[in-house]
């Protein structure tokens, strides 16, 4: 049975998420990203679960630069789910009696409609995680007459859902990933995606469009980027690549051997199956057939066959 260690504590989306991934896998909160990333690279746990990404609010950047800064992983899963934000609170209190909310700051901000339609009179204050304005709302005393967070917080800490799915985008949708240490990369599917970090070897002009013409003639589709400050001044920053296809592809090997011979670092962080099982549309010219054809027609060339 693997260990998994997962962004806690018991009751967040992550733990959602982990039990998808991984239905028999023994969980492990954690109290941060860093701490369960950290947990996986120490072999306390065989892996971790992560956020990435959230169709609203965006990257999850200390995710990002635990993956820029720290030791290497390779994510090997990903998994797509949707976002249900409930109203949990003690048995036996009512809505109209509710006055100080306690939830993430991510969860006031997608649930802003709901609050001020249902909750007028209710002060929202930012909570660490939405499990853990759950498990404090649980407590004997405690000054918060709700949480807003998952409902499987609720069947944790033992509160009773009042109100479901009431975040303000019924379509959002935070996007998982399952990392582990370095080891054999998950086999090629026909509907993968890679993750790359990437440093700049100076700034100058043209430098962006030079990684990015790396990807374009070779047909490879950029489905994220991001930038983000490498802490070295103002104007300084590194960047995240998710993108169509998987190493053992001719064409994204070639993108990425190319990002290695322009760029300061490459950090390749995994290619592994899309959870949307969306496979890619593999332009002229660069399917792994063709490559192999004007790679055995160069060494003719070379070789005086002409």
């Amino acid at each position: 049975m693997p260990r998994l260690a997962y962004l806690g504590p018991e009751g967040t989306f992550t733990e959602e998420a982990l039990r998808l991934l991984d239905p028999t896998a023994e969980r492990l909160p954690c109290a941060s990203v860093s701490a369960a990333l950290n947990a996986a690279r120490a072999g306390e746990a065989d892996g971790a679960v992560v956020p990435l990404e959230n169709s609203i609010e965006g990257a999850i950047t200390s995710t990002l630069d635990e993956f820029a800064w720290g030791e290497p992983l390779l994510i090997t899963a990903e998994l797509l789910l949707p976002v249900q934000f409930s109203l949990l609170a003690r048995p036996g209190t009512e809505i109209p009696h509710i006055k100080r909310v306690y939830t993430h700051p991510a969860a006031i901000t997608q649930t802003r409609a709901f609050v001020a339609r249902e909750l007028p009179e209710a002060v929202v204050v930012a909570a660490p995680s939405t499990a853990a304005a759950a498990q404090e709302v649980s407590l004997p005393g405690s000054p918060y007459d709700a949480a807003i967070a998952a409902r499987i917080a609720g069947e944790h800490y033992g509160l009773v859902e009042l109100a479901a799915d009431i975040g303000d985008r019924s379509d959002t949708v935070t996007r998982f990933i399952k990392v582990s240490r370095p080891g054999p990369l998950p086999e090629p599917t026909g509907s993968d995606r890679t993750t790359l970090v990437v440093f700049l070897a100076d700034d100058h002009p043209g430098a962006l469009l030079e990684m990015l013409t790396e990807f374009s003639v070779r047909g490879v589709n950029l489905t994220r980027i991001e930038s983000r400050p490498t802490g070295d001044g103002i104007g300084r920053y590194f960047f995240h690549f998710d993108f169509e296809g998987h190493i053992a592809d001719a064409r994204v090997g070639e993108a990425i051997a190319g990002l290695h011979r322009i760029c300061g670092e490459v950090r390749f962080l995994g290619s592994y199956p899309r959870a949307d099982g969306i496979a890619p549309q593999v332009k002229r010219g660069t399917s792994d057939p063709e490559f192999a054809e004007a790679s055995d027609w160069l060494a003719r060339i070379r070789a005086g066959q002409v």
